[in-house]
């Protein structure tokens, strides 16, 4: 097939790595509503006083692996077989949510369901980094932003499929089942993941011999690539922003929909989820055909601004058809944080330096997370739950604005 590509999805390596992708985000949507529902189920669907407590403290152990190990991740996965990595993350993944609900309630206690799900967010600081890095070894330079556009979709129609079907799950059949079917979804990415024929990328030369000073100095190496490339700023900027959103949502956001309810359950919860996937996914959909000429800035911050608009409408109403409307604009101005800072980490990074960009990129983002996280637990209890909704439609709104500023000055000839 001289002068012609060959369709990402005919190609064998990149189908794997889809597939693999598509069905471990399903089982991962379950196990993010499994985990509320449990929560729920613990504190009388949020009734009780330790409701924000608990909430926060479930993101703290989620994001806590990220925030001590990502930094120092990099350099070892730049010197080590990717494929490996993927699969025997996805493989502990499976043991780790099947062994959740065994021992929740064999204690009725909520200890040993964080211990399990430190372990099992220490596996996602291996597997996330690995795949970005992977990506760009598997398919053609030309073709990345394609590659990267269809991961997003298999991302969003995971989480939409997973949100819908999951939240009527827990509400039928129990959190319990959610967490069963997920360790079988990680067993089936494994296999997907197998079928990835992957050789490792060969340096020009050796890498030096490792030593704890030169371990740090790779280290060092990854973080100053992230900072110097100005485009990347605004890329990081951008998906920190989308992060924050994050945590706010979790802790005000999750009690605000909660609270709304006639009947609390989690199937409005996964519904909510559908209705920004497929926000996403329109979004996803429209940079890769109409919007990948645009200006990254302009659809990074203005991104912003629509989502931030979106959180005011959800801040302040109770009516369940309002949360739809808003996850949905938030799902499709959030879009482009998320495929185009991909994009141009890869763009920008060598290959055997690509682990520790990633590393960096999400110790960044678990980091304004738990930012996100942190304030929004304490505002909700402070100054309510609608206050701290406005507050999160404040930051995003600032950092679209910020972005689009920021664009402009670069997109400007020196001396102009």
């Amino acid at each position: 097939m001289a002068g012609r590509e060959i369709p990402l999805l005919r190609q064998r390596d990149f189908r794997a790595l889809f597939t693999g992708q598509l069905i471990s985000i399903l089982g991962e949507r379950f196990t993010y509503l499994a985990l509320v529902g449990l929560l729920a189920e613990h504190t009388s669907h949020f009734r009780d006083p330790r409701s924000s407590l608990l909430l926060s403290l479930l993101a703290n152990v989620m994001l806590a692996p990220v925030l001590l190990f990502a930094p120092f991740t990099g350099p070892w996965l730049d010197r080590t077989n990717l494929k490996r990595v993927l699969v025997a993350s996805d493989a502990l993944r499976s043991v780790i949510v099947v062994l959740i609900p065994v021992l929740y309630l064999g204690t009725r206690n909520t200890a040993p369901v964080f211990a399990l799900v430190f372990a099992l967010f220490t596996c996602n600081v291996l597997f996330l980094p690995a795949k970005s890095a992977l990506t760009p070894e598997i398919v053609p330079p030309a073709q990345l932003l394609v590659a990267n556009g269809l991961l997003s979709i298999a991302g969003v129609v995971a989480t939409a499929a997973g949100a819908l079907s999951g939240g009527w799950l827990i509400d039928h059949w129990g959190w319990q089942t959610a967490l069963y079917l997920n360790g079988a979804t990680y067993g089936v990415s494994v296999i997907a993941l197998l079928l990835i024929s992957y050789h490792p990328h060969r340096a020009a030369a050796p890498p030096p011999g490792i030593s704890w000073r030169r371990y740090l100095v790779e280290v060092t190496e990854g973080w100053g690539v992230v900072r110097r490339n100005p485009a990347v700023g605004i890329a990081l900027l951008s998906l920190g922003a989308v992060w924050v959103g994050g945590g706010f949502l979790h802790v005000a956001g999750n009690q605000h929909i909660q609270r709304s309810a006639s009947a609390p359950g989690m199937e409005r919860l996964g519904l909510l989820m559908c209705a920004l996937g497929v926000g996403s996914l329109i979004g996803t959909w429209w940079i890769n055909h109409r919007g990948k000429h645009a200006p990254r800035a302009v659809l990074l911050g203005g991104g912003l601004v629509l989502a931030g608009l979106g959180l005011v409408a959800f801040a302040v109403s109770a009516r369940f058809a309002v949360f739809a409307a808003a996850a949905f604009v938030i799902g499709l101005a959030a879009a482009p944080a998320f495929m185009l800072s991909e994009t141009l980490l890869q763009e920008g990074t060598e290959p055997r330096q690509r682990g520790r960009v990633f590393s960096a990129r999400d110790f960044l983002m678990r980091l304004v997370f738990l930012l996100g996280v942190t304030t929004a637990g304490w505002a909700s209890r402070s100054l309510g739950l609608r206050a701290t909704l406005l507050i999160c439609a404040g930051i995003v709104t600032a950092a679209g604005v910020l972005a689009l500023w920021w664009g402009r000055r670069l997109a400007r000839p020196r001396g102009a």
